[in-house]
């Protein structure tokens, strides 16, 4: 069992800390969640800053914190709010690069320096002048942080070149699901009814989920299909998202008669996951660590997952990946492990080894909580 930890810097009274979430990345969200469940058991006072949707969506004070809304926006009166709830804490900690931004501004110009730590949980993408203004924010909220906590390694050595003064690796432990499904082959669940819902009872079911924007690679995606759809029994592809590409991807499915449906938001990712005989993750580019990638290998379902950002640090052997932007590659690398159910039945068993490598919840809050103690605690005089 993970040690309490009690102390203060003034030796009073526990430990006050900040959350500060921007409240629009669902993996920050829930880690925020668990992060402060964790803490507030160690004895660890945790107020989150985040949206009031956020808050509906992932319940902070269910999990023993306060909550006060503080708008996603970065204008004077959101950062003056998030200064007044700040200005009581023994250590603030932000999630995200927007959320660092705002907590750097409010921290800012104090006489009393507060400890920042930001946990970069991935890289924001844009393009042009946005992707500029990106970079600079970046710089400004690597130099403000304390303690960098990178995801990944990629992330930490991106920090550190952004001029990091401490960037450490930080893994984000996936948060227990309640009810989670087993493995596709638990005969309780309702895999069936799923699969005839979708309109997969007698053909594969390929998922993948995430935004319906263009760094996920779903151009990529559609093109396979255009390879998938010549089989014999040719599979069902279903994505769980939503994004600003909708209209253009629906259009190609019509247009060139793709075995491909887009499904909107879910809210039964795991189930579907569970339903399937395959999970994708086409991806362009990313550093962070992919909460599909996962829950596919806790749900013991095959990955086959484009080399991008921290994918191979994440699952390792348990996975067929494939360079990004090859749709050929992809597309061979389903009709392979369809046609060998022996190799995907290895991957299943090489997930579960590759998942149990993954930190847990309790080690997740005992790292940070580590930190936490060190940038706190007074230092002994000689």
């Amino acid at each position: 069992m993970t040690p309490v930890s009690s102390h203060s810097p003034h030796g009073q009274s526990p430990l006050r800390t900040v959350q500060v979430l921007g409240g629009g990345n669902a993996g920050s969200s829930a880690h925020v969640r668990s992060l402060a469940a964790g803490l507030v058991a160690r004895g660890v006072k945790v107020t989150v800053c985040a949206p009031s949707d956020a808050e509906c969506t992932y319940d902070f004070t269910g999990a023993g914190a306060d909550h006060v809304h503080v708008p996603r926006s970065s204008d004077p009166v959101s950062v003056a709010a998030l200064r007044t709830v700040c200005a009581d804490a023994d250590l603030v900690h932000a999630h995200g690069l927007h959320a660092s931004f705002r907590a750097a501004l409010a921290l800012g110009g104090r006489r009393v320096r507060t400890p920042l730590v930001v946990t970069w949980h991935d890289r924001a993408h844009a393009e042009g002048a946005r992707a500029q203004l990106l970079r600079v924010l970046e710089r400004r909220v690597m130099k403000a942080a304390t303690v960098v906590l990178g995801a990944t390694s990629e992330l930490v050595d991106g920090a550190r070149r952004a001029g990091a003064r401490d960037a450490r690796l930080g893994p984000v432990a996936l948060p227990a699901r309640p009810g989670r499904p087993a493995g596709p082959e638990d005969p309780d669940l309702p895999h069936p009814k799923i699969r005839a819902e979708l309109g997969a009872v007698d053909r594969p079911l390929l998922v993948a989920v995430g935004s319906l924007e263009r760094h996920r690679g779903y151009d990529v995606l559609l093109d396979a299909a255009r390879v998938w759809r010549r089989l014999d029994n040719a599979p069902l592809v279903v994505v769980a998202g939503e994004g600003p590409l909708r209209g253009e991807l629906q259009g190609r499915i019509e247009t060139e008669g793709l075995p491909v449906v887009l499904l909107g938001s879910r809210d039964d990712v795991p189930e579907l996951l569970a339903a399937a005989d395959l999970a994708l993750l086409p991806s362009r580019r990313g550093a962070g660590r992919s909460v599909l990638a996962q829950e596919a290998l806790h749900a013991r379902v095959p990955l086959v997952a484009a080399v991008v950002g921290g994918i191979p640090e994440l699952v390792g052997d348990a996975a067929e990946l494939v360079p990004p932007g090859d749709a050929a590659a992809l597309a061979d690398a389903v009709v392979r492990l369809l046609d060998d159910p022996a190799r995907r039945d290895e991957l299943r068993e090489r997930g579960v080894r590759q998942a149990a490598t993954w930190p847990t919840e309790d080690e997740t809050v005992a790292q940070v909580l580590a930190v936490y103690d060190e940038l706190t605690q007074p230092t002994p005089l000689l």
